[in-house]
């Protein structure tokens, strides 16, 4: 399930929409409105989201609203902080290295 959220979350498209998201349910047409993509596009990347539990879909009347599912970026998260740590470090050596040269 973890690779499958990685492979959506390769997408720039689907990334982008997540980010819309963060402010609350949105309707298909709404997102597809922010995008120079049609709306059948738009559908097949929140299916892609739907499928990994990244969104969820909620409908209303004729409408269809997509809300965020925070759970599986959690994991994301927990598997990306070591590596956040090693560039910190990173770039504090680098840091330390551009100081002393100054001197």
């Amino acid at each position: 399930m973890a690779q499958d959220v990685y492979s959506a979350l390769a997408n720039p498209v689907r990334r982008q929409i997540l980010e819309l998201l963060r402010g609350g349910p949105r309707a298909v047409n709404d997102l597809a409105g922010q995008f120079a993509l049609g709306r059948p596009a738009i559908s097949e990347h929140l299916q892609v989201l739907r499928r990994v539990h990244l969104v969820r879909e909620e409908p209303r009347g004729q409408q269809r609203y997509y809300h965020l599912e925070a759970l599986p970026l959690a994991e994301v998260d927990e598997w990306l902080h070591p590596f956040e740590r090693y560039w910190r470090g990173r770039m504090r050596a680098l840091r330390q290295l551009l100081d002393e040269e100054q001197r």
